[in-house]
């Protein structure tokens, strides 16, 4: 498919409003994991690599995998280097979602990382990456701002209190609240739902909206993801490849086990 027919992430929340965009994350390095994703009808997988077993490499295998499917694929990146976002942007990866930013100014030196000059500081190697199809792409240089779209997690308190300068900055296309890493911030380690981290992951949507860029956010269980879709998430993770893999183990796991041993430890016989 041309690449000026791929939709980026921006484009496929815009196109879908007011419906919240669903997605799942692929953490496990299994480019089979991503195929199957890629394939269940969800709206956008999460290739990631911040914490994940998944180099540039991985990474290039997985965009190859799942470009087979109507699917968008967002690449995080571990940290805004723009050295490693260069080499994400050459591997073809449209969409990419930046963790732990906190400032405006961050935001913007990430818009940099991310534009070719004289805007930005984006190395350039069109003729040798995937980007631009090896050159195929007509005029890619010229016009690479419309096939990428970036996207900035606020996972601190105080980047809670900034969120909208954040979502402000040109060239941001959104903001993805992390509520782990919010939580822990706040003091409230392993307590995403808590009612003051569930307060200010609502505070920075309203501050997200009012600077008029959509926000997301990671949420697995399916009650707290429909709770913040209806205060207005537009792109949702639900789920990750791994996590969906461990519970339904377990749950299997625990229908068929054999009966617990009694207090003396014995096993009953069959």
């Amino acid at each position: 498919m041309p690449l000026h027919l791929i939709p980026t992430l921006r484009d496929a929340l815009t196109s879908a409003s007011p419906r919240a965009l669903t997605g799942i994350w692929v953490c496990s390095g299994s480019t089979v994991n991503a195929e199957i994703v890629a394939g269940s009808g969800t709206d956008w997988v999460m290739i990631d690599m911040e914490h994940a077993p998944q180099g540039l490499e991985t990474v290039l295998q997985m965009l190859q995998t799942v470009a087979a499917h109507p699917v968008t694929p967002v690449v995080r990146v571990p940290i805004g280097d723009p050295v490693l976002i260069k080499q994400v942007l050459d591997l073809g990866a449209q969409n990419l979602l930046v963790p732990m930013v906190s400032s405006a100014e961050q935001a913007a030196s990430l818009v940099e990382a991310v534009r070719y000059p004289p805007r930005g500081v984006r190395g350039v190697g069109s003729a040798l990456a995937r980007s631009a199809r090896w050159n195929r792409v007509d005029d890619y240089l010229v016009n690479a701002d419309q096939h990428v779209s970036l996207f900035v997690q606020v996972e601190t308190a105080a980047a809670v209190d900034v969120a909208g300068e954040i979502a402000a900055v040109d060239g941001i296309d959104g903001v993805f609240v992390g509520p782990a890493d919010l939580a822990a911030s706040m003091g409230l380690l392993g307590q995403q739902t808590h009612p003051d981290v569930v307060a200010a992951v609502h505070r920075a949507f309203a501050a997200v909206l009012a600077a008029g860029k959509p926000v997301g956010v990671n949420a697995f269980d399916p009650a707290v993801a429909q709770g913040y879709i209806d205060a207005g998430a537009t792109f949702v993770l639900v789920g990750a490849d791994v996590a969906l893999l461990a519970r339904a183990t377990e749950s299997l796991a625990a229908r068929f086990a054999p009966p617990a041993p009694s207090a003396d430890g014995s096993r009953p016989s069959y």
